[in-house]
């Protein structure tokens, strides 16, 4: 099966890697003293769950770890960095709840939830954004930040728009009482355009810069 990175496989349980990494972001916050705004890249499923399967072979779980963390790394080269953390940053599984509490320990302002799309249907195609369907005062925020998310994937990278859509995920409906949160679906992998796409490492880092676009106009900050 071919993938478009290798990623690190940990010995260490889910449960003791996620314990870990609270720990660590404790320590980076307790020594903060800016008031930059918090960012939390959730690159979903990992470990046992792959997530959706490629037509070519390729994992959900691999493709959004490889984004996020060329988000990271475009993010440390910029000359204005954000303040970012991922809620996993090798292929474990983190349970959904603990990612939600890694964004409440962080005092995280923004929650974003990274995955790739599967359909039955073959010519299904292009990028949806999902927001909460509970009620909250960052609901507002949620739907101008989802729009201006789905802008670059669209104009920069030239994914068909789905839309901006509701639901009732949990991450987003644990996220939205406490931040804006919003969860993007980055094409189909069961469309074979689109899963073909995401086994070249220069069109993870476009992915990744487009995500990063999205991140800068929200904070109205430059790269």
């Amino acid at each position: 099966m071919k993938k478009v990175l290798k990623n690190v496989k940990l010995r260490l349980s889910s449960a003791q890697v996620f314990v870990i990494l609270i720990l660590k972001m404790c320590i980076l916050f307790g020594q903060e003293t800016n008031a930059q705004k918090r960012i939390i890249i959730d690159p979903g499923h990992g470990g046992k769950d792959s997530g959706a399967i490629g037509i070519n072979g390729i994992q959900e779980k691999d493709i959004v770890l490889d984004i996020a963390n060329a988000i990271l790394k475009l993010n440390n080269d910029s000359k204005k960095p954000l303040d970012i953390y991922l809620t996993r940053y090798n292929d474990t599984l983190i349970s959904l709840s603990d990612r939600t509490k890694l964004a409440k320990t962080l005092k995280a302002d923004l929650f974003v939830s990274l995955h790739c799309n599967h359909s039955d249907n073959p010519n299904s195609r292009g990028v949806e954004v999902y927001l909460s369907n509970k009620q909250s005062k960052y609901q507002d925020n949620s739907v101008w930040f989802a729009f201006q998310m789905q802008d670059p994937l669209n104009t920069k990278l030239g994914f068909e728009s789905r839309g901006v859509k509701f639901a009732n995920f949990q991450v987003l409906r644990e996220n939205i009482k406490f931040r804006t949160a919003i969860l993007i679906e980055m094409g189909f992998l069961t469309n074979t355009d689109e899963a073909d796409y995401f086994l070249s490492p220069k069109n993870i880092r476009a992915m990744a810069l487009a995500i990063l676009i999205g991140l800068c106009n929200y904070f109205n900050t430059g790269l």
